[in-house]
């Protein structure tokens, strides 16, 4: 069954592949809009390079949200063709004013009963049955719509995409388990196993394991102290860096490791001919992650393109800020913990420095089990007269029933707001004076949600 789904997602991929061939044989430029995230970023990357290599013409615009006030300009551009990318399925109604061809390649959850307009072409796993929270990326549906093109170099940057989504776990699944398998084969990705340390090239061991955040190591993650103790109850100097220890050091650090979370040590994902910086799949993934979050999009766009000189220091140096808040963000939540309401707790902040890491930090919350896995996390964020809210939950709450992306999407436009996403993570943006409002309405829609299942 899943292999029909997955041949009925290819078939679509390959019209709008067909139908971007059309329009780079006509030489016009193709428009592009992506969502700024990693994924986004990656997905547009995904794009852009196989036009390049199509020797064509395009013209990027890399956003935070489909808002109508954004949709309208586009709706003023004559171009013949656009390209959505990890983004425009929960946007038919608008998107269809357009005035061109449309090619949607987005992997969030959709309307059912939206009729696709006859000048789109809507590549979207849920239109097939299939999972896009777990199953593939938005850079993956952007593989698969440039994928007749054979530019299996671009798988990488495919499961680029995923690891931002969070979509490793314990493994690839579905279509993206299939990028990897074309990945591997055609000498385009190499895995083996190892320590998923971060930045154990370049920082001391204490604040590598620190840093580590994926997978979380609970007393260790985000908690430089703990990291210390840790390192001098297993007889390890903190100050050296992984590179600089011994074999033997090495194995007692990964035993020790491993009895904390097993998941430390295991499937490393490489692209054998990138620079040192952008080999690691996962390291790749976290620069265009603090590309996004510093509103440097333009630059994780320009390191996908090719890009490799001044971009890679500046990006990270990015990394290594944004690492740096997320230690700070774990000692806030540790200190001050979450608001609980009956089925849902929420975390709120209006300091700077902390907004643009809300959603990360409460995934991380949540692995670390410092806020309660058992109840959504909403991260709100205050900007003006507006609260950016991010939604978190974990695997074994949407196995019970919990969709964050409806529970969102619907308690949002009850308060003349917009919202959406996946079931395990999604966001929305309300006016100020309704917060109150609007959590309740969430606590009650997850409530809803936990009983009817």
């Amino acid at each position: 069954m899943i292999q029909k789904q997955q041949h009925s997602l290819l078939n679509k991929a390959e019209e709008a592949c067909n139908l971007l061939r059309r329009h780079l044989k006509q030489d016009h430029v193709v428009r592009i809009i992506s969502h700024n995230d990693a994924d986004g970023i990656s997905a547009a990357g995904v794009m852009c390079n196989a036009i390049a290599k199509e020797k064509g013409k395009f013209h990027v615009t890399i956003v935070p949200r489909l808002k109508d006030e954004v949709l309208s300009k586009f709706f003023k551009e004559k171009y013949k063709l656009f390209v959505f990318c990890d983004m425009g399925s929960a946007n038919l109604k608008g998107i269809r004013r357009l005035k061109g061809d449309v090619i949607i390649a987005d992997h969030h959850q959709t309307n059912p009963e939206t009729t696709i307009p006859d000048n789109i072409i809507h590549v979207n796993p849920h239109l097939y049955g299939l999972d896009g929270t777990k199953d593939v990326s938005g850079s993956g549906v952007s593989y698969l719509t440039v994928r007749p093109m054979e530019y299996k170099n671009l798988a990488g940057l495919a499961l680029v995409g995923a690891f931002g989504d969070m979509q490793y776990k314990n493994g690839f699944s579905g279509v993206n388990k299939m990028i990897l398998d074309e990945g591997i084969e055609s000498h385009n990705i190499e895995v083996r196993d190892d320590l998923k340390i971060a930045n154990k090239t370049r920082e001391p061991l204490y604040k590598a394991l620190s840093h580590t955040i994926n997978p979380a190591i609970k007393g260790i993650s985000g908690d430089e102290e703990g990291s210390v103790t840790f390192l001098e109850k297993i007889g390890i100097s903190y100050r050296i860096k992984f590179t600089e220890l011994g074999n033997e050091e090495k194995d007692i650090l990964k035993e020790e490791l491993v009895k904390i979370n097993p998941e430390i040590f295991s499937s490393v994902y490489s692209i054998p001919t990138e620079i040192p910086e952008l080999r690691n799949l996962e390291d790749y993934s976290n620069i265009l992650d603090a590309c996004g979050k510093n509103k440097k999009q333009g630059l994780g766009l320009s390191i996908c393109i090719g890009d490799r000189d001044k971009s890679i220091k500046e990006a990270q140096d990015l990394v290594k800020s944004y690492s740096d808040d997320l230690v700070h963000g774990i000692e806030w939540i540790n200190k001050e913990g979450s608001v609980v309401q009956d089925k849902i707790q929420y975390i709120y902040t209006e300091e700077k420095r902390k907004k643009r890491i809300m959603g990360t930090l409460s995934s991380i919350g949540l692995d670390l089990e410092i806020l309660d896995p058992e109840k959504p996390v909403l991260a709100m964020s205050r900007m003006d007269n507006i609260i950016k809210v991010s939604g978190r939950t974990t695997s074994k709450m949407t196995e019970k029933g919990v969709n964050l992306g409806y529970a969102l999407e619907n308690a949002s436009k009850s308060f003349n707001g917009s919202g959406g996403g996946h079931n395990i993570a999604a966001g929305a943006v309300i006016p100020y004076r309704e917060m109150d409002n609007f959590l309740n309405l969430v606590d009650e829609i997850i409530r809803t949600q936990l009983n009817a299942s």
